[in-house]
This record gives C-alpha cells, structure tokens and sequence, in this order.
C-alpha cells in the first residue's frame, strides 16, 4: 500500500493563508468601524460635552492670541488675563444688574403666561385651538417629552455640572493646545500627519473667527436692543436685551425666540409698545443681517442660511438644546475640512494635468 501525497499548501482556515489575512483585516476594519458608530451613539452626551469644551478653549485661545498682539508677555500670564477679565465681567454684570435682572426674569415669566393664556384664548374662541383644558394637557405632555430628551441638562445640577465640565476642559486645553494637538497626530497614520494637521490648524483658525464673529453679533444685538426698548418705554428691556445678546449666539432661531419675547412682553404694555418692539425686532435684526452680518462674515466665517438652519434642525433632534448650540461650530469645521479636501484633490488634478503635458 502506497501512502497518499500530502497536501504542502497551507489550508483555507489558517490565519498563514493570504486570502485568509485579507478577508481577517477587511472584517476587522468593519467591525472597528460598527463598534465605532455604536460607541459614538453611545456616548455621543458626554462627546458633545467635549466638544463644548474645545469650542470654549478656542474662545480662550482668541482672546489670548488678541491680547499677545499689545502684551508681549507668556502664554500663561495673557490666559491669566484673558479669564479674570471674563470673570470680572460677569460677576461685575450679574452683581449690579442681578436684583433688577431677577425681578424682571419673574415679571417676565408673569407676563409671558398671561400673553399665552390670551392668544389661545383667542384661538380657542376662532375654533382654530383645543379648549383651555386640552391645551394644558397638551402643554404638560410636550414638557415632559423634551424634558426625557434633554434630563441630562434638565436639572440645576446637571447644567452646573455640565457647565463646570466645560470650563474646565477648555481652560485645560487652552493652556497648552499644541500637546492636545499632537495628540491627535499621533493617532493617524505618519504619511498622513502633514495634512492632518494643516486641518486642524485651519479648523481652529475657522472656529476662533467664527466665535469672534458671534461675540460681536452677540454685542451689538443685546446693547441695541436694550437702548431701543428703554427708547420706547417697553418693560423689562435689560433683560429682554441681555436675552436677545444671548440668543444671537444661535443664529435664526434665536433671533426668532428674542423676536417673540420682544413683542409679547411689548402688547403687554399697549398696543404702541407692542408696535415698538416690533419695530425694533425688524431694525436691529435688519442692521445685523444687511450691515453687521457681512462685514463680519468678509473677516470671519460666511455660512449661508439655509445650511446653519438645517444643521440646527437635525442636531436639536439628535442631540437636544447642547447639539442645538454647537450646531454652528460643528458645520463651520465640517465645511473647513470639505474645503480643504476639495483643495487637495485641485492640486492633485493640476499635478495630473503636468505631467500629461510633459
């Protein structure tokens, strides 16, 4: 009896096979990239988070690259600088104006109830609004779902905690950046490092541009509309201000909300007032929409209307109110990093184009 030739070639199942590698690195990158996904979904509150911190700490980096123009001082003492002034600023604002700002907030609340009970008064009157008791309990339900959605900044607690996390690491990475920095660099591959980090550099040029821009809307807005209110007699015109300067931070729709409060709290006090407030809405949001607006956007970041809207949209839905105020850095770096990926693949069709002419 003859033995059988053995088989010499490695068999389909051992990890020396080459398919068998290729297919083992192909499932793995896909599986990397599900885990991925789903641990993004996971933890996409305290990512969000963050962000916020990162959004923060380019605000601190502004101010201080700002300050290192008239100070040739450490890095260290202009971040020293740049946050007692931020502190001093809002403990001096909210120390002189808290009595009248905490009375206003609850003839604010008062007046805004009543305004609402009389429209769907009216409405219910039109037949074009459930009665008083449905709309209570319409009112109740909508409350209690948006608080499930958003219980993690719902409570005191939570938004204090939420707002010291932030603080905090945006105070961290301010103080040295570039260690953060090359952090992230380490991550991705080395051929790749060079252009990762020209992304990065032009995403926090963009963001520290676009929060500069946002800060000044955000001034403008509030002083203008407090001067114009107190002009024109409307109650509760600090604090309606100090809410519009706020508000502006989310562009279109908080312009909308300040719009609304402007002119409820307005008709409260007669219909002349009313008429002024609404007089004001459509001036100050008209010089920060057709002169404040561009001359900012020429220096800072230009994203049209229509996109911020949409983004806004869909990170409220997915994030609730934290997505809804990062929603305009998230698309300003997005858009950075499509640019700078559409400028790569010009180069590249240019470098293309001269070495068929060669």
């Amino acid at each position: 009896m003859t033995d059988a030739p053995l088989a010499k070639e490695p068999s389909p199942n051992e990890l020396r096979d080459p398919f068998v590698r290729q297919e083992l690195k192909r499932a793995t990158v896909w599986l990397g990239l599900a885990g991925a996904i789903a641990l993004a979904v996971i933890l996409v509150q305290p990512l969000l988070i963050i962000f916020a911190g990162l959004v923060f700490a380019a605000l601190l980096d502004g101010g201080v690259r700002l300050l290192g123009k008239v100070l040739p001082i450490g890095r260290g003492w202009r971040l020293l600088i740049v946050m007692l002034l931020t502190i001093a600023f809002l403990f001096g604002t909210f120390y002189l104006t808290g009595v009248q700002v905490s009375a206003q907030f609850s003839q604010l609340r008062t007046t805004l109830e009543s305004q609402a009970n009389r429209v769907a008064g009216w409405l219910s009157s039109q037949g074009l609004m459930p009665g008083a008791s449905d709309v209570s309990g319409i009112a109740r339900q909508a409350l209690s779902s948006v608080g499930r959605i958003t219980s993690w900044v719902g409570t005191a607690f939570g938004a204090l905690t939420t707002m010291f996390m932030i603080i905090v690491i945006g105070l961290f990475v301010a103080m040295d950046p570039r260690t953060y920095q090359r952090g992230l660099e380490w991550m991705v591959p080395r051929s790749n490092r060079a252009e990762f980090a020209v992304v990065l550099e032009r995403m926090g040029k963009t963001l520290r541009r676009l929060l500069a821009g946002r800060l000044l809307g955000m001034l403008a807005e509030g002083v203008l509309t407090w001067i114009a209110l107190s002009i024109g007699g409307v109650p509760m015109a600090m604090i309606l201000g100090i809410l519009t300067g706020l508000l502006a931070f989310i562009p279109n729709i908080g312009a909308f909300i300040s719009g609304a409060l402007m002119v409820a709290v307005g008709f409260s006090a007669g219909t002349d007032v009313g008429y002024w407030a609404i007089g004001t809405y459509i001036v100050v949001q008209g010089f920060d929409g057709y002169v404040l607006l561009p001359i900012v956007a020429k220096k800072t970041v230009d994203l049209p209307p229509a996109l911020t809207l949409g983004a806004q949209i869909m990170a409220s839905a997915l994030f609730g109110i934290l997505g809804l105020a990062l929603a305009d850095p998230m698309t300003a770096m997005v858009k950075t990093a499509l640019e700078r990926s559409s400028e790569r693949e010009g180069e590249r069709d240019g470098s293309d184009d001269g070495v068929e002419q060669a």
